[in-house]
């Protein structure tokens, strides 16, 4: 006898949002002139190809580049190659689950400490220094994003007013769990006691030293790490800011970029809303922004007069951008697969 297979809530979880995410999709397509698409990517010549690459080669090293500076930091150190390895399989597999930001963070700690051959407490504090850092900046920027459209009678203010304050709670609990974790390191343990018992399971427990005192050590040791990093590594560390908001810079302008060469003439007001409205469309839990994008674009272009038929050619290129980006990081995740790496010497760039 044939025996069913059910899926188990988390499984059908994932198959619901997938199932949406693609009728968001069918919904958005349905609105916009299909036959439109070819005459749009028709307006890009092979210059324009080219610089969108190189904008897009200097999103990823800014992106890597930060990582290896707060790497450096902490006193882990990978080269920018394998950093960004790490980084696109990491993200393909973010991509592919619920919210296009995150997923990927555990296979990445696994691969720091197992390829790399770096310690739990350094992978870790490697790890979520920087991705705490990106997503401190996302936030702060969409803030800023929001409260200037705001001052220009854009958008209605008592809507838009719940954004902010989503934002605004956002942020302060995220530098409220910083400032804990650096000042008040064992009482913020304690209360996150079941956290603690996940990293007994995972880790190796010393000769002679019991589960709880491995636990509180590599906890101290963390914790440490990142004080030292921002006693004495602060140049590195403002540095490494700098670079997230220069992302954020490369961002707009490849926004920018793509609206120029389709021939739609944009405002900085109006440039500021669409990409606002992007960003906070990837905040959804939906896989990789699939439709929440496309109709957050539609609803922008319609919102701003724009033409429809340039809002199918924007959702085009990025979706081409994605797809290849997407491969790549499937080659990135399939090195992983591959005999153990060597551990990097210590003086890797």
């Amino acid at each position: 006898m044939t025996r069913w297979r059910f899926l188990t809530p988390k499984q059908g979880l994932v198959l619901l949002l997938w199932l949406l995410a693609l009728a968001l999709v069918g919904w958005t397509l349905r609105q916009l002139p299909l036959n439109d698409i070819v005459s749009q990517l028709g307006l890009l010549t092979w210059p324009d190809w080219l610089l969108w690459t190189l904008v897009n080669i200097t999103i990823f090293y800014l992106a890597v580049k930060r990582w290896q500076l707060l790497g450096q930091a902490l006193q882990v150190p990978l080269s920018l190659a394998n950093l960004f390895r790490l980084r696109q399989a990491g993200s393909a597999v973010s991509f592919l689950t619920p919210g296009p930001h995150f997923g990927g963070e555990p296979l990445q700690l696994y691969w720091l400490c197992r390829h790399f051959g770096k310690p739990l407490h350094s992978a870790a504090a490697m790890l979520g220094l920087d991705r705490f850092m990106e997503t401190a900046t996302n936030i702060s920027v969409l803030l800023a994003g929001v409260l200037m459209l705001l001052g220009t009678a854009i958008l209605p203010v008592q809507e838009w007013l719940q954004v902010t304050a989503i934002l605004a709670s956002v942020l302060l609990a995220m530098v409220l769990a910083a400032t804990l974790m650096l000042r008040h390191p064992d009482w913020l343990a304690n209360r996150f006691r079941p956290l603690v018992q996940r990293w007994r399971n995972t880790s190796k427990v010393e000769p002679g030293e019991t589960a709880n005192e491995n636990d509180q050590g590599k906890g101290r040791a963390l914790v440490s790490l990142m004080q030292q990093a921002l006693a004495v590594q602060r140049p590195r560390l403002w540095l490494a800011l700098l670079l997230s908001l220069a992302g954020w810079g490369a961002l707009l302008f490849e926004l920018a970029l793509l609206l120029h060469l389709l021939g739609v003439s944009v405002s900085p007001a109006d440039l500021v809303l669409i990409m606002v409205g992007m960003r906070l469309a990837m905040l959804l839990p939906v896989p990789g922004g699939i439709g929440t994008i496309e109709a957050s674009l539609l609803w922008s272009f319609r919102f701003l007069g724009l033409p429809v038929s340039a809002a199918i050619g924007l959702i085009a290129l990025i979706r081409l951008r994605d797809a290849l980006v997407l491969l790549v990081g499937l080659g990135c995740l399939w090195s992983f697969h591959r005999p153990r790496f060597q551990p990097e010497p210590a003086s890797a760039k």
